[in-house]
């Protein structure tokens, strides 16, 4: 079987996390198929059954990709004969008489937390994504055989907005303790230690947990406050590292109480790594959250847009009034998800 994977956009961080862990799947498990990767650089090493063609020409900028995408890419991917083509980036090539296997994982189109504004310049960006590009992936997903999410909430999504019937939508949720094989009896809680893993995207919400350290420097509290930003607004208890390893992440867990006030997630990753070491966690009141802390002892909430809410808590953590429960056992789900994937794409006729 020839399986062409489209995935030209991505070049730098969960993008191309999510594109290295699927060659990496393809690597060990695809062994029987002729694979080919088209990307915008050469990030992938070829191998026996896996050929990579990078198109520069295609990432350079926004209108040559949708060109790509909307025009040329239907006679260049038709003349690479696959059987079947799966994009990892949110959008189908259109006007192939191929099918195709969509992984989405931009959850901006579908959710109804916040509905970002043009006319406002930090939220521009997010509103073409939001309504432009968001028109153009809700587009794929009705003209895709078959669409793969990582959660149950964006399955629900994406198939009342697109009205298109749940069969033809799968969930596959990534592997979270095969990421770093721990288990949760490592993970010590620091009681006064909070740590968010971030990025400066404004429904990470920075600013709610920043709010939240001024008011209980306010009361008085004393607690250390880590946010991987290279930098912030100077407040007492607060400190800024930039980007982490990842081992250093994982540690960070095991340290500290995970903040996470972030309202918008395809899947939320740092809620699941840290419930699998058995960390406390405030949590935003989203679905999302809630979906991946289901029946977790360790969760606790608040309104992502009340720093008072969230102040509470973390005054009740540095109080000892929420202490860490006993751990549950790490879920012990070995099974790479992207088998599944690949046995999905693979059932396509």
């Amino acid at each position: 079987m020839r399986i062409v994977v489209n995935d030209i956009a991505a070049s730098t961080g969960g993008a191309l996390t999510v594109l290295k862990n699927f060659y990496n799947c393809v690597r060990e498990y695809g062994t029987d198929d002729e694979w080919i990767f088209l990307l915008g650089d050469e990030l992938l090493e070829e191998t026996e059954n896996i050929k990579v063609i990078a198109l520069p020409k295609v990432k350079r900028s926004r209108i040559e990709k949708m060109r790509f995408d909307f025009f040329t890419g239907k006679k260049y991917i038709s003349a690479l004969k696959p059987d079947v083509v799966i994009s990892l980036q949110n959008i189908i090539t259109f006007g192939l008489k191929i099918p195709q296997v969509l992984y989405l994982h931009q959850a901006i189109p579908f959710q109804k937390v916040k509905r970002f504004s043009f006319f406002k310049k930090s939220e521009r960006s997010l509103a073409v994504c939001q309504h432009f590009i968001g028109a153009i992936i809700k587009k794929s997903v009705k003209n895709a055989e078959k669409v793969i999410v990582q959660t149950e909430w964006l399955k629900r999504a994406v198939a009342e907005e697109c009205r298109i019937s749940l069969e033809r939508i799968e969930k596959i949720p990534p592997n979270v303790n095969m990421l770093f094989g721990l288990s949760s009896s490592q993970t010590e809680c620091g009681r006064a230690s909070f740590f968010y893993p971030t990025a400066t995207a404004i429904y990470k919400n920075n600013q709610t947990l920043l709010e939240a350290c001024k008011i209980l420097n306010e009361k008085g509290h004393a607690f250390e406050c880590t946010l991987t930003l290279n930098g912030g607004a100077e407040i007492k208890g607060v400190e800024y590292t930039g980007r982490l390893e990842y081992k250093d992440v994982i540690e960070s867990y095991q340290k500290s109480v995970l903040v996470f006030p972030s309202y918008i997630e395809s899947f939320g990753l740092p809620l699941a790594e840290a419930r699998e070491l058995g960390a406390v966690i405030l949590a935003s009141d989203c679905e999302f959250s809630h979906e991946l802390l289901d029946g977790y002892k360790n969760a606790y909430f608040f309104n992502p847009f009340s720093p008072e809410d969230l102040a509470m808590l973390m005054e009740n953590v540095i109080l000892g009034k929420i202490k860490k429960r006993p751990a549950e056992k790490p879920s012990g789900n070995n099974q790479n998800s992207w088998v599944k994937f690949i046995e999905v794409a693979k059932g396509i006729k």
